[in-house]
Protein backbone atom coordinates (compact mmCIF):
# COMPACT_ATOMS: atom_id res chain seq x y z
CA UNK A 1 0.00 0.00 0.00
CA UNK A 2 1.39 3.43 -0.99
CA UNK A 3 1.41 5.68 2.07
CA UNK A 4 3.24 8.64 0.55
CA UNK A 5 0.11 10.82 0.53
CA UNK A 6 -0.53 10.05 4.20
CA UNK A 7 3.11 10.69 5.04
CA UNK A 8 2.88 14.10 3.34
CA UNK A 9 -0.28 14.97 5.25
CA UNK A 10 1.36 14.02 8.53
CA UNK A 11 4.44 16.06 7.69
CA UNK A 12 2.26 19.11 7.04
CA UNK A 13 0.69 18.79 10.50
CA UNK A 14 4.11 18.31 12.08
CA UNK A 15 5.46 21.42 10.40
CA UNK A 16 3.12 23.65 12.42
CA UNK A 17 3.47 21.76 15.71
CA UNK A 18 5.62 22.66 18.68
CA UNK A 19 4.49 20.40 21.54
CA UNK A 20 3.38 16.92 20.48
CA UNK A 21 1.64 14.32 22.62
CA UNK A 22 1.97 10.65 21.62
CA UNK A 23 -0.06 7.76 23.03
CA UNK A 24 -0.61 4.09 22.35
CA UNK A 25 -3.41 1.91 23.67
CA UNK A 26 -4.27 0.80 27.20
CA UNK A 27 -1.90 -1.76 28.74
CA UNK A 28 0.62 -1.16 25.94
CA UNK A 29 2.18 -4.24 24.37
CA UNK A 30 5.55 -4.33 22.67
CA UNK A 31 4.27 -2.84 19.42
CA UNK A 32 2.39 0.02 21.07
CA UNK A 33 5.17 0.94 23.50
CA UNK A 34 8.06 0.37 21.11
CA UNK A 35 6.42 2.43 18.36
CA UNK A 36 5.72 5.26 20.80
CA UNK A 37 9.25 5.37 22.23
CA UNK A 38 10.82 5.28 18.79
CA UNK A 39 8.56 7.99 17.34
CA UNK A 40 9.05 10.30 20.33
CA UNK A 41 12.83 9.92 20.02
CA UNK A 42 12.73 10.53 16.25
CA UNK A 43 10.64 13.67 16.75
CA UNK A 44 12.82 15.07 19.52
CA UNK A 45 15.98 14.41 17.52
CA UNK A 46 14.36 16.20 14.57
CA UNK A 47 13.81 19.33 16.66
CA UNK A 48 10.25 18.85 17.89
CA UNK A 49 9.13 18.78 21.54
CA UNK A 50 7.42 15.41 21.83
CA UNK A 51 6.19 13.46 24.84
CA UNK A 52 4.86 9.93 25.23
CA UNK A 53 2.13 9.15 27.75
CA UNK A 54 1.20 5.76 29.23
CA UNK A 55 0.27 3.93 32.38
CA UNK A 56 3.83 3.28 33.55
CA UNK A 57 2.63 0.55 35.90
CA UNK A 58 1.36 -1.57 33.00
CA UNK A 59 4.35 -1.68 30.66
CA UNK A 60 5.36 -5.26 31.31
CA UNK A 61 8.52 -6.75 29.85
CA UNK A 62 9.00 -4.12 27.08
CA UNK A 63 9.40 -1.61 29.91
CA UNK A 64 13.16 -2.17 29.80
CA UNK A 65 13.47 -0.03 26.66
CA UNK A 66 15.40 3.25 26.67
CA UNK A 67 13.09 6.24 26.92
CA UNK A 68 10.61 4.70 29.36
CA UNK A 69 11.88 6.98 32.15
CA UNK A 70 10.77 10.03 30.11
CA UNK A 71 7.17 8.85 29.62
CA UNK A 72 4.52 11.06 31.22
CA UNK A 73 2.51 8.88 33.65
CA UNK A 74 -1.19 9.18 32.79
CA UNK A 75 -2.01 10.45 36.28
CA UNK A 76 0.27 13.46 35.75
CA UNK A 77 -0.95 14.39 32.27
CA UNK A 78 -3.50 16.94 33.46
CA UNK A 79 -0.80 19.14 35.01
CA UNK A 80 1.30 19.37 31.85
CA UNK A 81 1.37 22.32 29.48
CA UNK A 82 -0.99 22.27 26.54
CA UNK A 83 -0.08 20.46 23.35
CA UNK A 84 -0.83 21.41 19.75
CA UNK A 85 -0.71 17.99 18.01
CA UNK A 86 -1.68 14.47 19.05
CA UNK A 87 -0.39 11.22 17.54
CA UNK A 88 -2.23 7.96 18.26
CA UNK A 89 -0.32 4.73 17.74
CA UNK A 90 -1.56 1.17 17.34
CA UNK A 91 -5.20 2.03 18.06
CA UNK A 92 -8.02 3.83 16.31
CA UNK A 93 -9.94 5.74 18.95
CA UNK A 94 -9.85 7.29 22.40
CA UNK A 95 -11.85 4.38 23.81
CA UNK A 96 -8.75 2.19 23.40
CA UNK A 97 -6.42 4.65 25.16
CA UNK A 98 -5.96 5.57 28.82
CA UNK A 99 -9.02 7.67 29.78
CA UNK A 100 -6.80 10.56 30.87
CA UNK A 101 -5.62 11.07 27.28
CA UNK A 102 -8.93 12.16 25.75
CA UNK A 103 -9.37 15.46 27.67
CA UNK A 104 -5.84 16.49 26.72
CA UNK A 105 -6.03 15.49 23.05
CA UNK A 106 -9.60 15.51 21.76
CA UNK A 107 -9.51 19.12 20.46
CA UNK A 108 -6.10 18.81 18.81
CA UNK A 109 -5.19 17.91 15.24
CA UNK A 110 -4.68 14.14 15.23
CA UNK A 111 -2.41 11.78 13.31
CA UNK A 112 -3.37 8.11 13.62
CA UNK A 113 -0.76 5.44 12.80
CA UNK A 114 -2.21 1.94 12.87
CA UNK A 115 -2.25 -1.46 11.18
CA UNK A 116 -5.29 -3.16 12.72
CA UNK A 117 -7.76 -4.71 10.32
CA UNK A 118 -10.70 -3.34 12.33
CA UNK A 119 -9.62 0.30 11.98
CA UNK A 120 -12.49 1.99 10.10
CA UNK A 121 -10.39 4.96 9.00
CA UNK A 122 -12.46 7.65 10.72
CA UNK A 123 -10.15 8.60 13.61
CA UNK A 124 -7.76 11.47 13.09
CA UNK A 125 -7.15 14.25 10.61
CA UNK A 126 -4.47 12.14 8.93
CA UNK A 127 -4.58 8.35 8.82
CA UNK A 128 -1.33 6.48 8.25
CA UNK A 129 -2.96 3.09 7.99
CA UNK A 130 -1.82 -0.16 6.42
CA UNK A 131 -3.65 -3.38 7.42
CA UNK A 132 -1.07 -5.43 5.53
CA UNK A 133 1.78 -4.22 7.74
CA UNK A 134 3.03 -6.66 10.35
CA UNK A 135 2.99 -4.03 13.08
CA UNK A 136 2.66 -0.35 13.78
CA UNK A 137 6.41 -0.44 14.35
CA UNK A 138 6.93 -1.41 10.71
CA UNK A 139 4.88 1.61 9.60
CA UNK A 140 6.83 3.94 11.93
CA UNK A 141 10.05 2.58 10.42
CA UNK A 142 8.76 3.40 6.92
CA UNK A 143 7.68 6.89 8.05
CA UNK A 144 11.10 7.52 9.59
CA UNK A 145 12.88 6.37 6.43
CA UNK A 146 10.61 8.57 4.30
CA UNK A 147 11.44 11.57 6.51
CA UNK A 148 15.16 10.68 6.39
CA UNK A 149 15.30 10.76 10.18
CA UNK A 150 18.49 9.52 11.79
CA UNK A 151 18.32 6.13 13.49
CA UNK A 152 20.06 5.31 16.75
CA UNK A 153 20.39 2.12 18.75
CA UNK A 154 17.53 3.37 20.98
CA UNK A 155 15.08 3.87 18.12
CA UNK A 156 16.20 0.66 16.40
CA UNK A 157 15.70 -1.44 19.54
CA UNK A 158 12.29 0.09 20.24
CA UNK A 159 11.13 -0.73 16.70
CA UNK A 160 12.75 -4.18 16.87
CA UNK A 161 10.66 -4.95 19.97
CA UNK A 162 7.56 -3.57 18.23
CA UNK A 163 8.06 -5.81 15.22
CA UNK A 164 9.17 -9.07 16.87
CA UNK A 165 6.39 -9.02 19.48
CA UNK A 166 3.65 -8.47 16.89
CA UNK A 167 5.05 -11.09 14.49
CA UNK A 168 5.85 -13.74 17.09
CA UNK A 169 9.54 -13.35 16.26
CA UNK A 170 8.70 -13.45 12.52
CA UNK A 171 6.60 -16.63 12.86
CA UNK A 172 3.14 -15.23 12.07
CA UNK A 173 1.54 -14.90 8.64
CA UNK A 174 1.76 -11.11 8.92
CA UNK A 175 5.53 -11.33 8.34
CA UNK A 176 6.28 -10.11 4.82
CA UNK A 177 9.40 -9.35 2.77
CA UNK A 178 8.90 -5.72 3.83
CA UNK A 179 8.91 -6.76 7.48
CA UNK A 180 12.23 -8.54 7.06
CA UNK A 181 13.69 -5.58 5.15
CA UNK A 182 12.75 -3.32 8.06
CA UNK A 183 14.23 -5.76 10.57
CA UNK A 184 17.43 -6.09 8.56
CA UNK A 185 17.79 -2.33 8.44
CA UNK A 186 17.30 -2.04 12.21
CA UNK A 187 20.09 -4.56 12.81
CA UNK A 188 22.53 -2.13 11.20
CA UNK A 189 22.11 0.14 14.23
CA UNK A 190 23.34 -2.20 16.94
CA UNK A 191 20.19 -3.97 18.10
CA UNK A 192 21.09 -6.34 20.96
CA UNK A 193 19.05 -9.27 19.71
CA UNK A 194 20.15 -11.93 22.23
CA UNK A 195 19.78 -9.52 25.16
CA UNK A 196 16.28 -8.50 24.09
CA UNK A 197 15.21 -12.08 23.40
CA UNK A 198 16.32 -13.14 26.87
CA UNK A 199 14.33 -10.35 28.54
CA UNK A 200 11.15 -10.89 26.51
CA UNK A 201 11.12 -14.66 26.13
CA UNK A 202 13.81 -16.25 28.27
CA UNK A 203 13.09 -15.14 31.83
CA UNK A 204 9.94 -14.61 33.89
CA UNK A 205 9.19 -13.07 37.31
CA UNK A 206 7.84 -15.48 39.89
CA UNK A 207 4.35 -13.92 39.91
CA UNK A 208 4.08 -14.46 36.15
CA UNK A 209 5.01 -18.12 36.61
CA UNK A 210 2.46 -18.48 39.43
CA UNK A 211 -0.30 -16.97 37.27
CA UNK A 212 0.61 -19.28 34.43
CA UNK A 213 0.41 -22.25 36.81
CA UNK A 214 -3.10 -21.16 37.88
CA UNK A 215 -4.11 -20.69 34.24
CA UNK A 216 -2.92 -24.21 33.37
CA UNK A 217 -5.26 -25.61 36.03
CA UNK A 218 -8.20 -23.83 34.40
CA UNK A 219 -7.57 -25.32 30.93
CA UNK A 220 -10.80 -26.41 29.26
CA UNK A 221 -10.80 -28.13 25.85
CA UNK A 222 -13.92 -28.63 23.76
CA UNK A 223 -15.23 -29.02 20.22
CA UNK A 224 -13.02 -32.06 19.64
CA UNK A 225 -9.91 -30.07 20.66
CA UNK A 226 -10.65 -27.32 18.15
CA UNK A 227 -11.39 -24.82 20.94
CA UNK A 228 -9.38 -24.44 24.14
CA UNK A 229 -9.59 -21.82 26.88
CA UNK A 230 -8.00 -20.71 30.14
CA UNK A 231 -9.00 -18.05 32.64
CA UNK A 232 -7.72 -15.90 35.50
CA UNK A 233 -10.00 -14.13 37.97
CA UNK A 234 -9.43 -10.98 39.99
CA UNK A 235 -8.69 -13.14 43.00
CA UNK A 236 -6.04 -15.02 41.01
CA UNK A 237 -4.27 -11.75 40.20
CA UNK A 238 -4.58 -10.53 43.77
CA UNK A 239 -3.21 -13.76 45.20
CA UNK A 240 0.19 -13.08 43.61
CA UNK A 241 -0.12 -9.28 43.27
CA UNK A 242 0.03 -9.69 39.53
CA UNK A 243 -1.01 -7.39 36.68
CA UNK A 244 -2.02 -7.76 33.04
CA UNK A 245 1.62 -7.25 32.09
CA UNK A 246 2.44 -10.58 33.79
CA UNK A 247 0.15 -12.65 31.56
CA UNK A 248 0.95 -11.50 28.03
CA UNK A 249 1.84 -15.03 26.90
CA UNK A 250 -0.83 -16.99 28.80
CA UNK A 251 -2.88 -17.24 25.60
CA UNK A 252 -0.18 -19.63 24.34
CA UNK A 253 -1.42 -22.25 26.83
CA UNK A 254 -4.71 -23.02 25.03
CA UNK A 255 -3.08 -22.28 21.69
CA UNK A 256 -0.49 -25.01 22.33
CA UNK A 257 -3.11 -27.77 22.46
CA UNK A 258 -2.71 -30.15 19.51
CA UNK A 259 -5.35 -29.55 16.79
CA UNK A 260 -6.39 -26.26 18.40
CA UNK A 261 -8.02 -23.78 16.02
CA UNK A 262 -9.52 -21.22 18.41
CA UNK A 263 -7.77 -20.27 21.66
CA UNK A 264 -9.45 -18.11 24.33
CA UNK A 265 -8.02 -16.44 27.43
CA UNK A 266 -10.53 -14.87 29.86
CA UNK A 267 -9.20 -12.55 32.55
CA UNK A 268 -10.32 -9.82 34.94
CA UNK A 269 -8.13 -6.83 35.75
CA UNK A 270 -8.08 -6.42 39.57
CA UNK A 271 -8.98 -2.73 39.56
CA UNK A 272 -11.96 -3.10 37.21
CA UNK A 273 -15.49 -4.23 38.02
CA UNK A 274 -18.14 -6.09 36.01
CA UNK A 275 -15.79 -6.58 33.09
CA UNK A 276 -14.13 -9.64 31.64
CA UNK A 277 -11.57 -9.35 28.89
CA UNK A 278 -10.96 -12.06 26.35
CA UNK A 279 -7.89 -12.59 24.14
CA UNK A 280 -8.53 -14.62 21.00
CA UNK A 281 -6.09 -16.48 18.75
CA UNK A 282 -7.08 -18.50 15.69
CA UNK A 283 -5.63 -20.82 13.08
CA UNK A 284 -6.80 -21.93 9.67
CA UNK A 285 -9.75 -20.08 8.16
CA UNK A 286 -11.13 -18.71 11.44
CA UNK A 287 -11.07 -14.91 11.73
CA UNK A 288 -10.45 -13.73 15.29
CA UNK A 289 -11.93 -10.31 14.53
CA UNK A 290 -15.26 -11.90 13.60
CA UNK A 291 -15.46 -13.39 17.08
CA UNK A 292 -14.25 -10.24 18.86
CA UNK A 293 -16.59 -7.98 16.88
CA UNK A 294 -19.62 -9.65 18.45
CA UNK A 295 -18.59 -7.98 21.69
CA UNK A 296 -17.37 -4.67 20.28
CA UNK A 297 -13.74 -5.75 20.04
CA UNK A 298 -11.28 -6.06 17.20
CA UNK A 299 -7.68 -6.59 16.21
CA UNK A 300 -6.06 -8.86 13.63
CA UNK A 301 -7.36 -11.79 11.62
CA UNK A 302 -5.48 -14.27 13.81
CA UNK A 303 -5.18 -12.27 17.05
CA UNK A 304 -7.96 -10.13 18.51
CA UNK A 305 -9.58 -9.20 21.79
CA UNK A 306 -12.70 -7.81 23.38
CA UNK A 307 -14.21 -6.70 26.68
CA UNK A 308 -17.43 -8.29 27.90
CA UNK A 309 -19.42 -6.39 30.53
CA UNK A 310 -20.23 -9.41 32.65
CA UNK A 311 -18.75 -11.57 35.42
CA UNK A 312 -16.30 -14.16 34.17
CA UNK A 313 -18.72 -17.11 34.34
CA UNK A 314 -21.33 -15.30 32.25
CA UNK A 315 -18.68 -13.95 29.89
CA UNK A 316 -17.54 -17.51 29.21
CA UNK A 317 -21.09 -18.61 28.43
CA UNK A 318 -21.60 -15.70 26.04
CA UNK A 319 -18.28 -16.26 24.27
CA UNK A 320 -18.81 -20.01 23.98
CA UNK A 321 -22.23 -19.41 22.45
CA UNK A 322 -20.73 -16.94 19.96
CA UNK A 323 -17.95 -19.35 18.97
CA UNK A 324 -20.41 -22.23 18.54
CA UNK A 325 -22.66 -20.05 16.39
CA UNK A 326 -19.78 -18.93 14.18
CA UNK A 327 -18.53 -22.50 13.77
CA UNK A 328 -22.04 -23.76 13.03
CA UNK A 329 -22.62 -20.99 10.47
CA UNK A 330 -19.33 -21.82 8.79
CA UNK A 331 -20.29 -25.49 8.66
CA UNK A 332 -23.62 -24.63 7.01
CA UNK A 333 -21.85 -22.53 4.39
CA UNK A 334 -19.40 -25.32 3.65
CA UNK A 335 -22.16 -27.90 3.25
CA UNK A 336 -24.22 -25.86 0.79
CA UNK A 337 -24.17 -27.39 -2.67
CA UNK A 338 -25.17 -25.56 -5.79
CA UNK A 339 -27.01 -28.26 -7.74
CA UNK A 340 -26.55 -26.33 -10.96
CA UNK A 341 -22.80 -26.93 -10.66
CA UNK A 342 -23.22 -30.71 -10.40
CA UNK A 343 -22.77 -32.76 -13.54
CA UNK A 344 -25.13 -35.73 -13.32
Amino acid sequence: MDLKESFSGAKNLLSSAKRILVSGHLSPDGDSLGSMLALVKFLNDAGYEAYGVADVNALGKPGFLDGVADIIPVRRLRGKKKFDLFIALDCSGFERMPPEVKPAAQHLPIICIDHHKTNNGTFGDVQIFDPTASSTGEIVWRFAKWNEWKFSRETAEALWVAIITDTGRFAYDSTSPGTLRAAGDLLKHGVRTAYINDILYGTFPRKAIELKRIAWRSLHIWKNRKVAEVSLTRDDFRSVRGTKADVEDVIEIPRSVARNEIALFFYQIPDRTKETRCSIRTRGNWDATEIAARFGGGGHAKAAGCTITAPIAKAKRLMRAAVKDIMKSSCRKTMRINLQDLKI
